[in-house]
C-alpha cells in the first residue's frame, strides 16, 4: 500500500496536469469561435462559385481550358490537411487512417502525396513513405497564402501532365463533437449537365470566355482548398477542446479518489500511532 506521501505526491501531479489541460481547453475554446467564424464565412462564398462556374463552362461549348481536361489515370494527386500538434482526440488517426485507405493497394508511384501539418508526415515515415511536397507550420491558423501556394503546387503537377487528377483530404468541421474526413475532387474541374428543359443561360463575356473562366478557375481552387484548411482548423480546435474537457473531468475524479485514499491512509496511521502510544502506557504502568 502507498503511504500518505506518496499519495499526496501524486495528487499534486494530477492537479499539475488538471490545470495545464483547464488552460488548453479554455484556448482552443476561445480560437474555436473565430475559426468557425472564418469557416462559416468561407464556405457559401466557395459554393457560389462553385456553382458559377460549372453553369459557365456548360453554357461555353467548345471552351477547352486545360483545367478540364479529362485523362486516363495514371497518377493521382492528394492534398492531405493535416496537424501540426497533437492532444487533439481521434482527430489526427481519422486523418491517417484515411491517408492509409487511399494509398493500400496501389504502388507508390501511383500516388503524388501534398502534405501538410506535421503528423502525418510523422505517420508516413512512420510507413517509410516521403512526401513528394509537405508543408507545416500553420494547421491551426491557416491564411489565404497557405492554400493559393497548395493550389499553385496542385494546380502546376497537373498542368505538366505529372498527375492526372487531383483530391483535397481534410477534416470538415459539424461541431466540437463531431468533425467528418472529407475527399473532394479538384482537378480537372467537371461541368455540370443541366437537366431543365426551356432554353439555356446565356452570357456576354468581356473581354472572351477564356480570359474569364482563366481567371476564375485558379481563385476557385484556391478558394476551395482555403476551405479545407479553415475547416481542418476549426476541426482540430474543436477536438482538443473535447479532449482537454475529458482529460480536465478525469483528472478531476481521480484527485477526489485518491484525497478518499489518502485520508483513509491517514486515518489508518492516526489510529495506529494511538494505539502504539495507549500500549506503552499501558506497559509502563
Amino acid at each position: 500500500m502507498p503511504s500518505a506521501r506518496e499519495i499526496n505526491r501524486r495528487i499534486k501531479s494530477v492537479t499539475n496536469t488538471q490545470q495545464i489541460t483547464k488552460a488548453m481547453k479554455m484556448v482552443s475554446s476561445v480560437r474555436l469561435r473565430r475559426a468557425q467564424e472564418r469557416a462559416l464565412a468561407t464556405a457559401p462564398f466557395t459554393e457560389k462559385m462553385e456553382g458559377m462556374l460549372q453553369r459557365l463552362s456548360a453554357a461555353i461549348p467548345g471552351e477547352n481550358n486545360p483545367l478540364f481536361v479529362k485523362r486516363d489515370v495514371k497518377r493521382t494527386c492528394y492534398v492531405i490537411i493535416g496537424s501540426d500538434k497533437g492532444l487533439a482526440g481521434a482527430f489526427n488517426s481519422n486523418i491517417n487512417k484515411e491517408m492509409v485507405s487511399l494509398l493500400k493497394d496501389k504502388p507508390r508511384s501511383a500516388s503524388y502525396l501534398i502534405v501538410t501539418g506535421r503528423k502525418p508526415v510523422e505517420y508516413l515515415k512512420h510507413l517509410r513513405i516521403t512526401p513528394d511536397y509537405k508543408r507545416a507550420g500553420f494547421s491551426d491558423k491557416p491564411n489565404f497564402g497557405h492554400a493559393q501556394n497548395l493550389a499553385r503546387k496542385a494546380t502546376e503537377e497537373f498542368l505538366a501532365g505529372n498527375v492526372d487528377e487531383v483530391y483535397l483530404v481534410y477534416t470538415k468541421f459539424k461541431s466540437a463533437l463531431s468533425q467528418v474526413v472529407t475527399q473532394t475532387k479538384l482537378l480537372p474541374i467537371e461541368p455540370s449537365v443541366s437537366e431543365k428543359s426551356g432554353p439555356s443561360e446565356e452570357y456576354l463575356f468581356a473581354p472572351d470566355a477564356g480570359q474569364v473562366l482563366s481567371t476564375l478557375l485558379p481563385q476557385y481552387i484556391d478558394m476551395v482548398i482555403y476551405n479545407g484548411l479553415l475547416q481542418s482548423a476549426a476541426s482540430e480546435l474543436g477536438a482538443r477542446m473535447t479532449a482537454m474537457t475529458g482529460a480536465t473531468d478525469n483528472a478531476g475524479e481521480l484527485i477526489e479518489k485518491l484525497t478518499v485514499h489518502y485520508n483513509k491512509v491517514r486515518q489508518a496511521g492516526i489510529t495506529n500511532e494511538l494505539t502504539e502510544i495507549v500500549s506503552g502506557a499501558n506497559a509502563l504502568q
